[in-house]
This record gives structure tokens, C-alpha cells and sequence, in this order.
């Protein structure tokens, strides 16, 4: 009997042009080049529209596996899932997540379902469909391709569904309004809120978390609508989603396990606590026999009603420091110090992903 064996790397990185730590662990035999499926990366950039750092990071890893794969450049990012979410404020420390797959025969003693990874695309989406229901619609397609190339059936097995989606430039605006046609938003850094909502509604719809009626209108003001898996982030260098969705299955023989909660707020520590517990462990120092944590992957975002259980926040009123900065800086500390590690994946910007102001928390740990 086949079965799925998913591997997972975290490896620090020194800068985002650094590829050292995964070159060491491709010539240790540690990683099979050939099975890399994804891999999701913490960038020292601003996050912003202009972050560099991302684009900079992928064409490093890119031309670095290209000889590993017989490939070109090109054709490895073409092969490969890559997510860079720019944005280390406070403890959170530059890093990369990189996710193997490959089909193994069964080992013995492998019981209950294990953790497994499955990718899609979507079409590319003309300006005017980002941050609307053409983008929904879409991404909630692409999400089942990928649970079906997990090997997951059940959405209750999901436990979290990364996207990289695109934003609109000014040439991409004015290509629009040549058309005829109007975008939702022709400002650029308004547009990576746009395709980061529409894309997690559409993992909503597909998980079946909401109705599949959402209209444009709902897209960033519908606070009540949203996925408590989804984690989006938005970039300038694709006009297509690509989906990643992480869960377990029965078909998956691998040694790691993920599980997951949903943060209500940026202090909600016990949320926090309950995403390590999902996957056996406790509190950091992590003594759990047999389990160690891998990563844990969340989103954060400021309120958007200016306050933290009654008390006002003044993250969206500093026009120094935006407010995705500040919800990265103080979601990881709070999941650092409970993590044990800040070499943790938050990422910033959570509309529709859970709740406003909060955001999905997942874990991931390695039994052996």
C-alpha cells in the first residue's frame, strides 16, 4: 500500500538572499530537491507594496534549486509554491518553512491522519476582478483542487489554507480603466486588503464556513464573514492566487501532525495555548515526550474598531508605522513567549481571516 510522506524544514535565514541553510540540508541528503511542493518564508522587508525583500527572496531560492532540479529559474518557480510574507517586526526572526512531498510505501506502525499538503492555481485575474467576487469565486475553486490534492475530504481536517494573491499597480489600474472598467480600489496599498479579503472569503465558501451569495460590496466590510483557517498575503509579482492548504489526512504517512484555533484578538493568549494543545504540546519549554514543535503560522491584524477588549489602540492612527507592523510586532511576541521561539511565521493583514482584530493560529509538531 502507497502512501503520502510529507516533510517539513524550518531553516533560519541570514537575509533574504541567504539560501545557505537549505543548500547545507539538500547536499546532507536531508532534503530531496525534487520533492520541495512549497515553501513559505518570514522576510525582513515592510510588508508593503513596495517590499522587495519578497521578490528578492524567491529569486535567490529559485536560482539556487534550478541546478539542484535541472531547471531554469523560471521553470522553479513555475514547479514550486512560494509564499514570502515580508514583515519581521519586534522578535519575529527572518526564516523559511519548507514543505516536501513525496509518495512512499507504507510504513508500519503509522496510525490516524497524519499531516498532508496539496497546491492549485487559479486563472489570472484581470485588475478589475481583484478584491470581488470573480476572485472568490475562483479561489474557492482552486481550495478543493487542493484538499483534493491532499487527499482531504473532510473541511474539518483543513487547518490552513495559505494564499498568495495578487495587488493592483497604477499600469494595472489604468489597463482597467482603458477597458471601461473600474477596479475596487486604485490605490495599491488599499488593493493588498481587497485580493487578501476576497481570497479568504473564497477559502470560506469552498470550507463552507459561509454562504456562497457574497457580494462585492461585503468584501472588507462584512466583518462577520470570514475563514477561520484562511491566511492570505498579497504580492506585486503574480496576477493569480496560488493555494496551499494544510491539513491531515489518512492517506499521509508522514512524522508531523497540524492542528489549529482561532485567535479573537491580538492577546488572545489562550487561543494560542489551544493551537499548541491540537497537536499534544504545551506551553514553551516544550517537554512533551515524543512531539516537538515545527512552526506555528497565524495572522494578525489591528482591530478596525480602534480598541483591544475596550481599551483603544492606536495601531490604525500612526501615519509612521503601518498598522500590519504593529499587528506582526505584538501577535509575535505574545506567540513567541509561548512558542518558546521567535522564529515564528505572522503574517499581517487578516481581513476575513477569523474574526476582526484576531486571526487563525495553526501549529504544526513532529512526532518521533
Amino acid at each position: 500500500m502507497r502512501s503520502t510522506s510529507v516533510g517539513v524544514f524550518k531553516v533560519a535565514t541570514k537575509g533574504p538572499g541567504d539560501v545557505s541553510g537549505l543548500i547545507s540540508l539538500i547536499v546532507s541528503g536531508a532534503i530531496d530537491p525534487a520533492a520541495i511542493l512549497a515553501i513559505l518564508g518570514k522576510t525582513e522587508g515592510n510588508g508593503g507594496v513596495n517590499d522587495f525583500t519578497r521578490e528578492y527572496a524567491v529569486a535567490a531560492l529559485c536560482t539556487a534549486l534550478a541546478p539542484k532540479l535541472g531547471l531554469t529559474p523560471h521553470e522553479v518557480e513555475q514547479r514550486i509554491a512560494f509564499v514570502m510574507s515580508g514583515g519581521t517586526e519586534g522578535v519575529l526572526s527572518p526564516h523559511i518553512t519548507v514543505f516536501t512531498r513525496a509518495e512512499i510505501r507504507s510504513p508500519p506502525g503509522i496510525s490516524g491522519k497524519r499531516l498532508s499538503i496539496g497546491m492549485a492555481q487559479t486563472r489570472d485575474f484581470l485588475p478589475e476582478e481583484l478584491g470581488r467576487s470573480a476572485q472568490i469565486a475562483e479561489t474557492a475553486k482552486a481550495v478543493k483542487a487542493a484538499m483534493a490534492d491532499a487527499g482531504i475530504s473532510d473541511p474539518a481536517d483543513v487547518h490552513f489554507v495559505q494564499i498568495k494573491c495578487p495587488l493592483l499597480t497604477s499600469e494595472r489600474v489604468e489597463a482597467a480603466a482603458a477597458r471601461g472598467n473600474k477596479t475596487a480600489t486604485t490605490s495599491s496599498y488599499s488593493s493588498m486588503a481587497y485580493s487578501r479579503g476576497a481570497s479568504a472569503l473564497g477559502v470560506a465558501v469552498a470550507l463552507g464556513e459561509v454562504t456562497s451569495d457574497i457580494r462585492d460590496e461585503d468584501v472588507l466590510r462584512r466583518h462577520d464573514l470570514f475563514s477561520k483557517v484562511a491566511s492570505t498575503s498579497s504580492g506585486i509579482e503574480l496576477m493569480h492566487n496560488v493555494v496551499i492548504v494544510l491539513g491531515n489526512s489518512d492517506t499521509s504517512a508522514s512524522a508531523f501532525e497540524i492542528g489549529h484555533a482561532v485567535m479573537n484578538d491580538a492577546i488572545d493568549a489562550p487561543a494560542v495555548v489551544s493551537a499548541l494543545q491540537s497537536v499534544g504540546l504545551e506551553v514553551a519549554p516544550q517537554a512533551k515526550a515524543g512531539r516537538e514543535l515545527v512552526n506555528i503560522f497565524a495572522k494578525a491584524e489591528a482591530s478596525p474598531d480602534g480598541s483591544v477588549r475596550g481599551f483603544r489602540h492606536t495601531m490604525l492612527e500612526d501615519t509612521d508605522i503601518s498598522s500590519t507592523r504593529h499587528a506582526r510586532a505584538a501577535v509575535g511576541g505574545l506567540i513567541a513567549g509561548l512558542a518558546g521561539t521567535g522564529m515564528v511565521y505572522v503574517s499581517g493583514g487578516a481581513e476575513h481571516q477569523g474574526p476582526a482584530g484576531g486571526g487563525p493560529v495553526a501549529a504544526i509538531a513532529r512526532l518521533f
